[in-house]
């Protein structure tokens, strides 16, 4: 038997992930066991799990890898810190003390985390190599073409080859600063919200707008080639010796400053939104197209914090010249954590490799999971009130029940998910079809941003029925927009182009509105009994009570929080927003019947925090 984890940390999302014969045994984000979203810092609490999950001590384990090179990376930043020099003094003065404590003397810090008891070697790959291998090794394809894209690794911002069998090569990359990462998160930061969290809220915001800075962004920022690299003019930016990601000169190209977080959004950062989006989606198009000029593959893989653009992988899936895609679900930091796992047992160790249908990373589910007794203990500890359920079948009519009159529902069952989406076992669901249930779980549950879509969840035989995909389409880690069938939209089109920004929310668009965004597209999970069990079962039971086979679906939890891992995450989620009911595995839980529940008022609750 061969044991191998693989860690990542001290940038964005800490992970560990555990690899034991090949085989993906566990994989987690720190953030989930701190409370703490995005947590950086080294992953003690996933490493103590994965290890649990897999029967290990430390001493048991074989190899250990880290996601990148530090020694590389510092050499990065010195040689950017002195370019820019005296410009990035304070930067520079913020970042050495973490780097000259921990960062430089990463084994001396895995040694400590494992309590000293794992004495063989470290590997410490590339960070586009972890990304690679975690795109190619867990996809159902024996060869590929592999496309990364991320804000930066050591020197690279992107990189590309292929994979066949049990290897990876890449061939070319994209160095620092020019980035397609940093250049989203640019507008990410000028649109006032926070960088490497705040991204995917760029890319809700833009279809509220029109891309009128589109070729602002395409004749000034960039010198953008047709294989989709590109040289970006740095006047324009301060990310490499400031603390800031715009400079002034940006500012005045875009008519004004950066957003205040929390101030109210315009017009003017919706077209920008609109705008760099827009541009993202025509680079990431030019680079799959050349890479299968290059390669000539029928297949392609997707990694990097860029590949978590589903509105982007959506136009390379319909656009591009590939017959299938496979993004990795944790494409980002937290993805090179088991990225390093798998390249040291194929590529390092040589071991075979045949790629499995579907894939080998089982709906991504693979974090803790809870048991019915341990649940139990841990309500009544607390005095609430709750119902179990012996029969599954009387918990699922009951909660389809539930969904099907509008009440919003926490929903904990399983293992956990790895990476940023919830896909059914930490997850808040409701009725797809309520034209209230957007705005109610926006302001009353996740206590956001009124703008931000919702994804639906679509039994995957039902997919081609809803959205504009093949039949039976595969898409179960919601990493791919589609747009709503025609047949299935309310909304007046002319009517939708007359109105203008937040305005567009008024209209019904559809059939399904809670999950319909305002430009007809929706982010598409598909559900199947394979991957997802009971989330499918009580799929099917709801399309049975109301025709749907489609509901909405949102990570459990609420602004600036991550998603719950535990019972008492959960229950500690519930109480404090206004969510209907939470079912606990067997057991259901009503609001209503809480000896401490009460209605949360938003604005007292937002208060409490300083969130963008």
């Amino acid at each position: 038997m061969t044991t191998i984890l693989g860690i990542s940390a001290y940038y964005h999302d800490s992970a560990a992930a555990l690899v034991v014969d090949g085989r993906i045994v566990a994989a987690a984000q720190e953030e989930r066991f701190t409370r703490r979203k995005h947590d950086p810092g080294f992953p003690i609490n996933a490493i103590r799990y994965c290890l649990e999950e897999g029967g290990l001590d430390p001493e048991q384990l074989d190899y250990v890898g880290f996601y990148d090179k530090p020694f590389l990376k510092f050499e990065r930043l010195l040689e950017t810190y002195l370019s820019y020099a005296p410009a990035g003094f304070r930067s520079f003065f913020m970042a050495m003390p973490l780097w000259l404590k921990q960062k430089l003397h990463l084994p001396r810090e895995m040694r400590k985390a494992l309590g000293g008891k794992y004495r063989k070697r470290f590997i410490f790959p590339e960070h586009h190599e972890s990304h690679a291998a975690s795109a190619f090794f867990p996809s159902p394809f024996d060869e590929a073409a592999i496309l990364t894209l991320d804000g930066v690794g050591e020197w690279a911002t992107a990189s590309y080859g292929s994979g066949r069998g049990n290897r990876i090569e890449l061939t070319h990359e994209l160095r620092f600063p020019h980035s397609l990462g940093l250049l989203y998160s640019a507008f990410t930061y000028y649109c006032g919200f926070r960088v490497n969290s705040g991204e995917y809220k760029l890319m809700g915001l833009a279809p509220y707008g029109e891309p009128k800075y589109a070729d602002r962004i395409r004749r000034k920022l960039l010198d953008l080639k047709e294989d989709g690299s590109f040289r970006m003019d740095m006047t324009y930016f301060n990310y490499c010796q400031g603390l800031t990601m715009t400079s002034r000169k940006f500012d005045a190209l875009f008519d004004g400053p950066p957003r205040r977080p929390e101030s109210p959004i315009d017009q003017r950062h919706m077209d920008v939104a609109a705008s760099v989006q827009l541009v993202t989606e025509e680079i990431m198009l030019r680079g799959v197209r050349h890479l299968h000029e290059t390669t000539g593959m029928k297949n392609l893989c997707l990694a990097g914090g860029v590949a978590l653009n589903c509105v982007g992988n959506g136009r390379i899936l319909r656009e591009g010249p590939f017959e299938n895609i496979w993004i990795q679900p944790a494409a980002g930091d937290a993805g090179g954590a088991l990225g390093v796992a798998l390249l040291i047992w194929h590529q390092l160790l040589d071991n075979p490799r045949t790629g499995e249908p579907g894939d080998s990373q089982t709906g991504s589910l693979l974090g803790p999971k809870f048991s019915n007794g341990r649940i139990r203990e841990f309500l009544d500890g607390v005095g609430a009130k709750y119902r179990s359920f012996d029969d599954e079948d009387e918990l699922l009519e009951r909660v389809s029940e539930l969904m099907a009159t509008e009440h919003v529902v926490g929903w904990l069952q399983g293992r956990m998910e790895f990476g940023p989406r919830a896909l059914g076992s930490r997850s808040i669901i409701g009725d797809a079809r309520s034209e209230t249930m957007q705005t109610t779980m926006n302001l009353k549950i996740k206590f956001r941003e009124s703008f931000r879509p919702f994804a639906p969840c679509v039994l995957q035989e039902r997919v081609h029925d809803y959205f504009d995909m093949r039949r039976d389409q595969s898409s179960p880690y919601m990493l791919l927009v589609a747009d709503v069938n025609r047949d299935k939209r309310t909304g007046n089109d002319e009517e939708m182009k007359r109105l203008r920004g937040l305005e567009k929310l008024k209209v019904k668009r559809s059939e399904v509105p809670a999950i319909t965004h305002v430009d007809y597209s929706a982010r598409v999970q598909t559900v199947d009994k394979e991957r997802h069990g009971r989330y499918y079962r009580l799929m099917k039971r709801f399309e049975a009570k109301t025709g749907c086979p489609v509901i909405i679906n949102t990570s459990f939890n609420v602004r600036g929080e991550p998603i719950v891992c535990s019972p008492e995450h959960a229950y500690r989620c519930f109480m404090a927003t206004n969510m209907d009911a939470l079912v606990l595995e067997d057991h259901l839980l009503l609001k209503k019947d809480q000896p401490e529940a009460k209605e949360i008022d938003v604005k007292s609750y937002l208060s409490q925090f300083s969130l963008d």
